[in-house]
């Protein structure tokens, strides 16, 4: 379980700190006037909605992962670990010429309400749930709902407060940062993790 944890918190320090997660509404916030109060806010109510559909989706994955957790005996020493490698080969294996979609787009959302555009933000951030946390909660599934509420809170605090703390430090503190090389190797990085942890989880299940 140790190392589930350890693997869901490093992917979703990664994810939160992916560019068009938080910088979109730094830029939002200034062409607006918001308050950093107010920017910090919206973010934190985006954060929850883009949570909220990973989590509800990873429930219904982590409850297959119970099912076949409780019909194989070789699920937490054969099957958990190989799920978890095929994964990260795939992601691995993607076509790191393109960036990660952006759930935001700050034209998209230009010159409207502030109602409208926290609605935009919220549905966009809603419908891009993070994929790459679900392997997560597959393997979380043979420890039953202590190891799938567990994922689910690691991942709701540490994105929900990565976002709302780049957006705080947000602006010039953060343009001498390359996020760049984050944004164009996410998947990259997130396949070597999967990659190790299902050797991990292998050897030391």
């Amino acid at each position: 379980m140790t190392h589930l944890v350890l693997g869901s918190l490093l992917l979703s320090l990664l994810h939160a700190a992916i560019p068009n997660h938080w910088l979109p509404l730094v830029l939002i916030g200034k062409s607006e006037g918001w308050e950093k109060s107010e920017t910090m806010l919206v973010a934190g109510v985006a954060a929850l909605a883009h949570t909220a559909s990973t989590i509800g989706l990873g429930i219904i994955i982590g409850l297959i992962g119970v099912e076949i957790s409780d019909q194989l005996h070789l699920f937490p020493t054969i099957v958990a670990p190989l799920v978890l490698i095929f994964m990260g080969l795939i992601y691995f294996g993607m076509d790191m010429g393109h960036s990660h979609h952006a759930p935001i787009s700050e034209k998209e959302v230009a010159k409207k309400s502030k109602r409208s555009i926290v609605i935009s933000v919220c549905v966009a951030m809603f419908f891009s749930p993070c994929l790459e946390i679900e392997t997560f909660y597959f393997s979380a599934g043979h420890y039953g709902w202590e190891g799938i509420l567990t994922i689910s809170l690691v991942y709701l605090l540490v994105t929900v407060s990565g976002i709302m703390a780049l957006v705080a430090v947000g602006g010039r503190s953060l343009e001498k940062v390359n996020f760049q090389f984050l944004e164009n190797h996410e998947k990259k990085i997130t396949g070597i993790t999967l990659i190790l942890l299902g050797i991990f989880t292998y050897f030391f299940h």
